[in-house]
Parts: structure tokens; sequence; C-alpha cells
């Protein structure tokens, strides 16, 4: 079997739930400066769009911050929130429709000493366990959005079939607002989640 290629357009135009739970396993990939830096995706959340109430474009909400929302399937939407931290995701649904799904966690696979100076930390638990810790790990910046998954710089590969399925679901963490939607979803027993029971 061949090391799986980067996912396609097709594989997120499809309802962002399902995007969600299938983009367990996949792993997220940077090339910053000759340096490749990889995590297999442990921890999402899905942002469904303008009847959302904690999604960025609740309500049809149109800015510029919220128009990678509303780009092709397939494209990132990195943000930067508190002043500190970038978070990426990736955008789902049909073109015009903003919906999105948010990394919260990946495992480390590739260039973890990059990743430990990025972090400035030792301990590899702390390397991608967070959305602003996997984006300073990897290097993702607002250079990376808006932009296509399946190129060099930033991409997401296909899950490998060994890679394991148990997913559990969950509320979304940090949000005020439908805090209590069950639209986390984490490969259950994994010691690189954002947050553990």
């Amino acid at each position: 079997m061949g090391v799986p290629g980067p996912l396609r357009p097709k594989f997120y135009a499809r309802d962002t739930v399902s995007v969600a739970r299938d983009l367990l396993g996949c792993v997220l990939e940077t090339k910053t400066r000759g340096v490749l830096t990889s995590g297999r995706i442990v921890e999402v959340e899905a942002y469904l769009g303008p009847d959302d109430p904690a999604a960025h474009s609740f309500g049809h909400r149109h800015t510029e911050r919220t128009a990678p929302m509303y780009g092709p399937p397939g494209t990132s939407y990195v943000y930067f929130i508190y002043g500190a931290h970038w978070c990426f995701n990736v955008v789902t649904e049909q073109q015009g429709y903003p919906a999105a799904v948010l990394v919260r966690a990946l495992e480390p696979l590739e260039g973890l000493s990059a990743m430990r100076r990025r972090r400035r930390t030792k301990d590899d638990r702390l390397l991608c366990s967070g959305p602003g810790r996997l984006c300073a790990a990897l290097g993702i910046t607002g250079s990376l959005n808006r932009r296509c998954l399946d190129e060099e710089r930033l991409r997401i590969t296909g899950r490998n079939e060994s890679a394991p399925r148990d997913i559990g679901a969950g509320p979304r963490i940090g949000v005020s607002r439908a805090a209590s939607w069950p639209l986390r979803f984490y490969q259950m027993g994994s010691p690189w989640l954002s947050r553990r029971r």
C-alpha cells in the first residue's frame, strides 16, 4: 500500500459533521523554509454555519475575517484570537455556505525538533495539544489563510487504514453559545488531546 495522498476538495464538500469525523486519523502537514512538520489529527470541532450560534458566520455574518469561510471547500481558514494565537480550520460544504472544522489537536509525527524549538518546550505532550499550540508547532500563521489544502506548503493527507477509529463526541470547548452541542470529535484514549477526562 502506498502513502495516502492529499485529500481533494470533494472530501470537504460534504456536511460538516461527516468531514469532522472523517478528518480524525488524517495527517496535517506543513513545509516552511524546507522544514517538514506533521501530525495526525486526533481532535476537531465542527462549526455548522449560519444557524450555529458559535460559528463566526452565525446569521450569515460576512466580514473580512470570515470571508474565507464562504470560499471553496478544502481551503484553509486561519484566524488570530486573544491577540496571541492562530487557529487553523478547514472550509467545508459548498462554496458560499460558511461552515468549517477547527483542528484542535494533533499527534506529532515529523519535524519534532522544529516543533520543540517553535513551541519552546521539550514536553512533546504540549507540542500540539490545542489549536494555538499546533499552529505554533507547525508554523501556521495568517500567511496560510485561504490556501488550498493539497499544496506542498500546507496539506492534509488521507488517513492510514491502521490509524485508530474509536471516536468520541462531546461539547465544544471555549465557546459560550451552543456550548452543549456535541460537535467536538476526538480519538478516544489518545494522549495528545487538548483536554482529557
